[in-house]
């Protein structure tokens, strides 16, 4: 890969005043107009048509590349390589390898993109993979019934009187369990730790399945069965009125409750029941924090292959490796819509929106990425439809005057975000959601045919 420097970018803020908002409704898997490929973006820029992949052409597009696709795909995990062997990772000089840097804050679908990608180019998952998503999902679904208690007991929510059914003891039930399941995994652990660092440093790449870079293997409860007493117990916790209460009021922001919590819960007696295999719905609504750096190799055919980079770790982590990715080809960058609301799991003082832009700016203004293309994920589309009419925008962005049209702030996020691009670079934005297949295979459609193969040409490769 390219030279790696030392040298680091400084955080910078930027501040806008927001332009009138386009009046048609954004469509999932379809460009967002008024807004890409642009060579410098403004209030003031209109797109033209011919700039833009329309989902009809999408849909020709997927069908035409479908059959030429080889579903292989190779997932590891590259966090111990030095700067040295990173920049020694080429593809064969015979193959036309498209490298795509996979970034965005905590929560906002990377890791689920990623999993869309080998349900769709890399042969889907075989029943001893989806088995391995199963200690994660009661790991989530342990989580979700912590957090829902910890939110009681920081805003002092009382049981009501027709909440009669649910105690303190089937509280503390639930606690104990979620508790014996912690320990016995930090126990595992540190038997763990000496084979693995040993491991670590007689193999610094960690090679593994197609699913190793998505499936729990990074500190997650063993737990293989799911009790069907604290199962009960979290039914009845969900359902109370004081929790349904809770879980949709404005206060809502103000502490953490996972996106899938609504449903795994909707799916909870069929996720516990015995022989429970995970569907892909199950394991595209699962969430694990990724730490470290994945590489992911796709062969497209026609001597195509595509190298994306999944990039986790916390801020002060990032400054140290994003100069070894200056020769990428395509930035994705995911932002979750709906976060708009919500304060960071590492930070709750910090607002989710507001650390994702300051990431962005980083990146997007970085020297390291001068002539990087970026398409920009709008991604969990259908959360937001459903969040703005509950907790208002403007309330977080007094100069937000667009109401719940989901069209209008929809276009003022993407807008705050085109503010950012001082480099000038090209811009591709997308409306998604990444738990749907069908749109984001649509969406890699379009990616493939407009952006990826107009940067190769611009930098020789084709």
């Amino acid at each position: 890969m390219g030279v790696c420097s030392s040298k680091q970018e400084n955080d910078t803020n930027n501040t806008n005043t927001p332009q009138q908002n386009a009046q048609h409704r954004p469509r999932t898997g379809q460009p967002v107009a008024g807004s890409t490929n642009s060579r410098r973006a403004t209030p003031q820029s209109k797109a033209k048509d011919e700039n833009y992949t329309s989902i009809k052409e999408t849909r020709q597009i997927s069908k035409k590349h479908n059959n030429s696709v080889q579903k292989k795909a190779k997932i590891r995990d590259i966090s111990n390589l030095g700067d040295q062997q990173l920049q020694n990772m080429d593809a064969d000089p015979n193959n036309k390898e498209i490298k795509v840097l996979l970034l965005g804050a905590g929560e906002s679908g990377k890791s689920t993109i990623l999993q869309q990608l080998k349900i769709i180019h890399g042969g889907g998952y075989s029943k001893d993979e989806l088995l391995e998503f199963v200690p994660l999902i009661y790991n989530n679904i342990l989580e979700l019934g912590n957090d829902l208690i910890n939110a009681r007991e920081k805003l002092f929510i009382k049981v009501e009187p027709n909440d009669s059914e649910f105690s303190k003891k089937d509280i503390e039930e639930f606690k104990n369990f979620a508790l014996e399941t912690d320990d016995a995994e930090s126990s595992n652990d540190n038997e763990n730790d000496t084979d693995a660092d040993k491991d670590r440093k007689d193999l610094p790449i960690k090679k593994g399945n197609a699913a190793s870079a998505v499936s729990p293997k990074q500190k997650t409860r063993t737990i293989q069965t799911f009790p069907p007493e604290i199962r009960d117990i979290l039914k009845k916790l969900w359902n109370l009125r004081s929790s349904q209460k809770l879980i949709n009021s404005p206060e809502r922001s103000s502490f953490y409750l996972m996106d899938s919590a609504k449903y795994f819960m909707d799916n909870i007696d069929r996720i516990t029941e015995k022989d429970y295999v995970p569907t892909l719905q199950d394991i595209l609504r699962s969430r694990q924090k990724t730490t470290g750096i994945f590489d992911t190799h796709i062969n497209l055919g026609s001597n195509s292959n595509l190298h994306l980079f999944d990039v986790g770790g916390q801020r002060s982590e990032r400054k140290k490796w994003i100069h070894c990715f200056d020769n990428v080809t395509l930035i994705i960058y995911c932002i979750s819509l709906s976060e708009y609301d919500q304060s960071l799991l590492e930070d709750d003082g910090q607002n989710r929106f507001h650390e994702s832009l300051v990431l962005f700016e980083n990146i997007l203004n970085s020297r390291w990425f001068a002539r990087t293309s970026v398409a920009l994920f709008l991604n969990k589309i259908d959360l937001f439809a459903e969040k703005i009419k509950k907790v208002p925008l403007e309330n977080y962005f007094p100069d937000y005057t667009g109401g719940q049209d989901i069209n209008k702030a929809t276009k003022y996020i993407l807008w705050r975000y085109m503010q950012l691009n001082r480099a000038n670079l090209n811009i591709y934005p997308h409306v998604t959601q990444a738990t749907d297949t069908s749109n984001i295979k649509l969406v890699f459609a379009a990616i493939k045919e407009t952006v990826l193969e107009n940067s190769l040409k611009d930098s020789g490769v084709l």
